[in-house]
């Protein structure tokens, strides 16, 4: 652990920023400029910024510190314990909101942010599309505790429980849009992320069984009786992965699409249910 009074801060606003790009390079952060801005900026004095640095030079991911994170051009608050958003899930929303703003009014303007975490997605959308009827879920308490913080103020409501049963059942078949961020990181492959993720995110938000699809297999299986007919369901998932997602939707019942960002560095597969698919 830094000696604290190496992590002591400078009121002079200049040695001040050098300082903290000082430290933060010295323990590993990659982007430490911006960071060192953010922490600056954020901080309500210098002894809330003191120990902001300090948390940080000891591995606590930037966005628990401050509280929030950037998505898709907007804060969203972020507990700890809860999976940070990652901007190439913006993919997912982009894609969301254009399949979503296309949609002829006979399907149902109602979205489904499954395995919502902060509520990063949802309230994203509902910022692009407020009229749109918005449901969040999750079946951690921390997380849906901050998804209302995110998504209750704009009028979306957030249901705790597993997957598609903490959904009101009032939404079979109603559904318009599932959007889903469900865990898909190969169990084996978890060891070998940044400590940021492995060691502060919960191991649950990230474990998608052996393979990384075991939630995709669940979704599928279970999405078409909350779809309504023309509904839509999108999965992120990886490059690699993309196939295989593309596979369990198609023994579904779902025509599938990929979508792929390079600048994101994001994929996300679409799923549409295909004319006479059993919905249960």
């Amino acid at each position: 652990m830094p000696d604290p009074e190496s992590s002591a801060v400078d009121s002079h606003p200049t040695r001040a920023f050098d300082h903290i790009v000082t430290l933060l390079r010295s323990a590993g952060c990659v982007f430490a400029e911006e960071e060192a801005r953010l922490l600056l900026s954020d901080a309500s004095g210098p002894a809330e910024l003191a120990l902001n640095v300090q948390r940080r030079v000891e591995g606590v991911p930037l966005e628990y510190v401050l509280g929030w994170a950037e998505f898709a051009g907007r804060r969203i608050v972020v507990e700890p314990g809860v999976f940070v958003p990652r901007r190439r899930t913006e993919l997912l929303v982009n894609h969301a909101v254009a399949l979503l703003s296309g949609t002829s009014p006979a399907v149902a303007q109602v979205v489904v942010d499954l395995c919502c975490g902060s509520g990063a997605v949802g309230a994203a959308i509902l910022y692009a599309l407020p009229g749109v009827e918005l449901h969040a879920a999750d079946i951690d308490a921390t997380a849906a505790r901050c998804a209302m913080r995110n998504i209750g103020p704009l009028g979306g409501r957030v249901h705790r429980g597993d997957l598609f049963e903490a959904l009101p059942s009032s939404l079979h078949g109603r559904v318009g849009l599932l959007a889903v961020n469900a865990p898909y990181v190969p169990t084996g492959a978890i060891r070998t992320m940044p400590p940021e993720a492995r060691l502060y995110e919960p191991v649950a938000s990230l474990d998608g069984g052996e393979d990384g699809l075991d939630f995709h297999r669940r979704v599928a299986a279970g999405s078409i009786e909350w779809l309504a007919p023309g509904g839509h369901l999108l999965i992120e998932t990886s490059e690699r992965q993309a196939a295989g997602t593309s596979a369990i939707l198609a023994a579904a019942g779902f025509r599938t699409q990929t979508v792929r960002s390079e600048d994101l560095d994001a994929t996300v597969v679409v799923g549409r249910a295909l004319p006479g698919t059993s919905r249960g």
